[in-house]
């Protein structure tokens, strides 16, 4: 029976309907390395807010600290805990992209998300030929963001749009050949490709913090917050930015800038689920083999790359599950004697 396809509204449709019927599971996997990020940038802003405004007080108590020397190893000793909590959750956000491609294979076949750390293995244990695809990405970007390139780089960012599905469901290709499969498989479909991009990136990137920062407006939980951060926002050269020819701004515009910028920002990292399940809907719907849709199987005993990966991975992870009970049983059963 031949394969009946799938049209860009039914893959737009299924997979905020996937998203959001397993909210509750994206959400706890999402909180650390979305969260994580901007409490690590907190923690660094914060204590150095602190440590500018007592820095008088401290060199006054203590004359030993006021050396270039010395004042040089304190801002890099007062960042260290506040970085090393945001470079973790950076790092797991990044595998993310990855990991939850291994996830929705797990969606079409019991129609829920679990074993979140067989998944993340699956991407972590090839972490330099992915630390390479990522690499290759930000070369990229660079280019993509000068003015002279936009055109091309808009182009080409639609068709590299799958690297991380290949990279996923492909583990035998490098990085390199990560992007020409990506490009390979959308070429022919490129119209289609962009039409989802647009309907993915409106609801994610623009519709869905809309709509969050709106209420928070009307309930005044913006006030409330951009109040708490003027003491922050009163460090930066308001006076400065006016002699630019920008508009007379105050204090408090910064801060609500700042507050709609990070939540805005929490909501579109928040829905990385709901894009990555798009495109892997997606990869999964236009990947061909010699110009043809690959025929579809029904029961085959050989197992695809990635199968066999997420399959180690999850025998590794009970193995370990395993040898902690039984050694729990066995100081019990010490303890008895």
């Amino acid at each position: 029976m031949a394969k009946k396809s799938k049209t860009i509204l039914g893959i737009f449709t299924e997979s905020i309907g996937l998203y959001f019927s397993n909210f509750n599971k994206f959400l706890k996997y999402m909180t650390f390395p979305v969260i994580g990020q901007f409490a690590g940038l907190g923690i660094i802003f914060g204590i150095t807010y602190f440590y500018v405004e007592n820095l008088p007080k401290l060199l006054e108590k203590y004359p030993n600290l006021n050396n270039f020397n010395s004042l040089i190893i304190m801002s890099i000793l007062i960042t260290l805990p506040g970085l090393a909590i945001f470079t973790k959750a950076f790092w797991e956000y990044l595998v993310a992209y990855g990991a939850i491609n291994s996830m929705f294979d797990n969606m079409q076949k019991s129609g829920r998300v679990y074993d979140f750390k067989a998944h993340t293995e699956l991407i972590t244990r090839r972490a330099p030929s992915y630390i390479g695809l990522w690499f290759l990405l930000g070369i990229f970007t660079l280019f993509a963001v000068i003015p002279l390139f936009w055109v091309i780089g808009g182009i080409l960012a639609i068709y590299f749009v799958l690297i991380f599905q290949v990279f996923t469901y492909e583990p035998e290709l490098n990085p390199i050949e990560c992007f020409k499969k990506s490009f390979s498989i959308i070429k022919g479909h490129f119209g289609s490709t962009f039409m989802l991009m647009v309907l993915i990136a409106g609801v994610t990137y623009f519709a869905i913090p809309q709509i969050v920062l709106k209420l928070s407006a009307l309930g005044g939980v913006s006030d409330f917050f951009a109040k708490n951060l003027l003491p922050i926002a009163n460090l930066c050269p308001v006076l400065y930015l006016e002699q630019f020819g920008l508009k007379p701004v105050t204090s408090y515009d910064i801060a609500m800038l700042v507050f709609e910028t990070c939540i805005a920002q929490i909501l579109i990292q928040y829905t990385l689920p709901m894009r990555s399940v798009l495109w892997a809907m997606w990869y999964k719907e236009i990947n061909t083999k010699n110009g043809t849709p690959a025929p579809i199987k029904k029961k085959s005993s050989k197992k695809r790359p990635s199968e066999k990966l997420m399959e180690e991975s999850h025998k590794k992870l009970t193995k370990k599950k395993l040898d902690k009970n039984l050694l729990r049983r066995a100081m019990e059963k010490n303890d008895e004697e």
